[in-house]
Order: structure tokens, then C-alpha cells, then sequence
């Protein structure tokens, strides 16, 4: 294994100029520039002592003194965007990569066009296209009755609470409604106990015994598998993972990330028809708006069959066994 300095430019969505007068952000992005500048001699040196066939960049900001230096050393490297709005390491060095390898539609990207390949997002196995025996199969293991509607709430690793708040408060109305759903809603670690004390706040004792709250789990698949409706924050790879298993989504993406990567996300889902977009403002202001496009779904098996024909348009299960084909065929081309 190999290391070398790498430096990552600081700035967030939405912040605007503000960001520009913030001393510890400004301090943090002129020591890095030169720790990339470290890293470049350091990756050049590397390049000439391990003499690699090819180089693949992900787009983290490690990768701007590694694809430079192999740059300079006339060795081929290939981009990957995990997202339809390219990484700014992947923009720096774009302009000199072989290939770019995306996920998204090629219209998507600012690469040349003849220099992309649409091969999607690497996944977990653990993903696989639904059927009926599948999702049966899920409910068992995770103890859903197979009559029940379910309702699964995920707001990325670290969970999302702007989103659970808005859950928590639709949740009675919901509950009571709807008699036979079940729910599961991953909260995040560090939300757990507030979310678990303010669920115990507003649910029945009844209605408690119909949801699971849990902090984090590694077996998202079975929970998103089992699912009638997914709620979710627009990540590329949970949206990758959700596309592939063909399950409808109702789609809350996070404004704060840098790039605005969420909101493309959500934006080419919705343009496609293939789920349902609510801005998060708009949770925020009014909690309703996302109970009402839960309520339409648990009331319409055909709109719910159409989000989940469409948005499967977009997974690609063998994401992963493309884009090392391309890279063993590149790397053994490098001449």
C-alpha cells in the first residue's frame, strides 16, 4: 500500500459568498493546495517506481496529484462519476482521461462523448431485481406479515433528520388510516434516542408495535426489498440500489451537499416519471405534502407497479463486472 498528501478544496451548496469570509474553511484550503503540491512529487515518484498499466479515479480529491503525475508520466487513466453532476477532482482531470465511465445519461456530462461509457454504480450482490418469491422471502426474515403495505425510511448512513422529524409527525395520521401497515425506519445513530422518545410521544401503543426503529443496519436490501415504498434521501448509490431492486421511491433530496449532487439526482428520476420528488423545504414547511404522496401510493398497486417499472430502467446489476472488464481490456491495451 501507498500514500500520498492529498488536498481537498472546501465549499458547500447553497452557502453562496458567505463561505468566502469563513477563516478556519479559508486557512483549510490554502494548507491543502499545498499538500497537493506535495502530492504531485510524491505520485510522480510513485508512478516511476511501481510503473502501473493504467490508473482509475473515483473521483475523491486524492485522485488530482495521482491522474496528474500519471499524466506526466504517459500513463492512461480512467474516470468513474458516481453521480450525473461530475466530481471537481473529475473535472480537473477529466480533460486528459482515456474513458469516463458514468452513471447516469450521457447528455448528462460535460465529457466528450465518444470518450463516455454509461456502466452505472457499483453495488452490493446483495441486490438483485425483484420478484414475488424474493420479497416474500425479505418479509420473512425481517418478520413483515405478507398481507401487511410496508413503508421503509432511510436517510443515509448517518440518517437525516430534517426527514425524520417529517416522518414522526405524518406517522399517526398514517397509522391510523392504513390499519395493516408496518414500518421501518432507519434513523441514523445519532438521532436514535431522540427519535425513538419522540415516537414514543406521538404513537399508540398499538401503532408502536407496527414499526421498527433502527439506528444503522448493513442489510438495507432486505428492508428495501421487502418494501411496498421507499423513503429516501437522493444518494447515488442507495438510488443505484433501489433502481436495481426495482422499488418505488418517494424522494426527499438534501439541498446542503456540495454541487447540488442530490437534487440532479432526484431531477432525473423525475423527469423520467420513474419516483416522486418533494423538495426539502417543502417537508420541512408542510410535513402533509409527504403523507399525501404516501397515501396515493398505499391507495394505487398500478402507480406504484409504474414506478417501479420505470425507475428499474436506471439499475445496472452488473455495474461492477463492466467496468472491471473495461479496465482489464484498457490496462492490457496500454500501448
Amino acid at each position: 500500500m501507498y500514500t500520498v498528501r492529498a488536498g481537498k478544496f472546501r465549499r458547500y451548496h447553497q452557502e453562496g459568498l458567505k463561505q468566502l469570509f469563513d477563516l478556519p474553511t479559508i486557512f483549510k484550503n490554502i494548507r491543502d493546495f499545498f499538500f497537493v503540491i506535495i502530492g504531485l512529487l510524491q505520485s510522480y515518484i510513485l508512478m516511476n517506481k511501481i510503473k502501473p498499466d493504467l490508473v482509475f479515479s473515483r473521483g475523491g480529491y486524492v485522485s488530482v496529484p495521482v491522474c496528474i503525475a500519471a499524466k506526466l508520466n504517459s500513463v492512461k487513466y480512467i474516470t468513474h462519476d458516481s453521480d450525473p453532476i461530475p466530481s471537481l477532482t473529475n473535472k480537473i482531470i477529466g480533460k486528459w482521461a482515456s474513458l469516463h465511465l458514468v452513471s447516469a445519461p450521457k447528455d448528462t456530462y460535460p465529457y466528450k462523448k465518444d470518450k463516455i461509457i454509461v456502466t452505472g454504480i457499483p453495488v452490493s450482490t446483495n441486490f438483485k431485481p425483484l420478484n414475488l418469491s424474493l420479497r416474500k422471502q425479505y418479509r420473512k426474515e425481517i418478520n413483515i406479515n405478507e398481507k401487511s403495505k410496508m413503508l421503509f425510511i432511510i436517510g443515509g448512513g448517518l440518517g437525516a433528520q430534517s426527514l425524520n422529524r417529517a416522518v414522526i409527525e405524518i406517522m399517526p395520521n398514517l397509522m391510523s388510516e392504513f390499519k395493516d401497515l408496518e414500518v421501518v425506519h432507519i434513523v441514523g445513530k445519532s438521532n436514535e434516542k431522540q427519535n425513538i422518545k419522540d415516537y414514543d410521544k406521538t404513537l399508540t401503543e398499538k401503532q408502536k408495535q407496527r414499526i421498527k426503529i433502527i439506528s444503522f443496519t448493513d442489510k438495507v436490501y432486505l428492508y428495501s426489498g421487502a418494501a411496498d415504498i421507499v423513503i429516501t434521501r437522493a444518494g447515488a448509490t442507495n438510488l443505484a440500489e433501489f433502481a436495481i431492486q426495482g422499488v418505488p421511491c418517494i424522494i426527499v433530496p438534501s439541498t446542503f451537499l456540495v454541487a447540488g449532487h442530490q437534487l440532479k439526482n432526484a431531477q432525473i428520476l423525475s423527469d423520467n416519471n420513474a419516483a416522486i420528488v418533494i423538495k426539502d423545504k417543502e417537508v420541512d414547511d408542510d410535513p402533509y405534502l409527504l403523507a399525501k404522496e404516501v397515501r396515493n401510493l398505499l391507495n394505487n398497486n398500478s402507480e406504484r407497479q409504474r414506478l417501479a417499472t420505470e425507475i428499474s430502467k436506471f439499475g445496472y446489476p452488473n455495474a461492477s463486472k463492466k467496468i472491471a472488464a473495461i479496465l482489464i481490456k484498457e490496462a492490457e491495451n496500454k500501448k
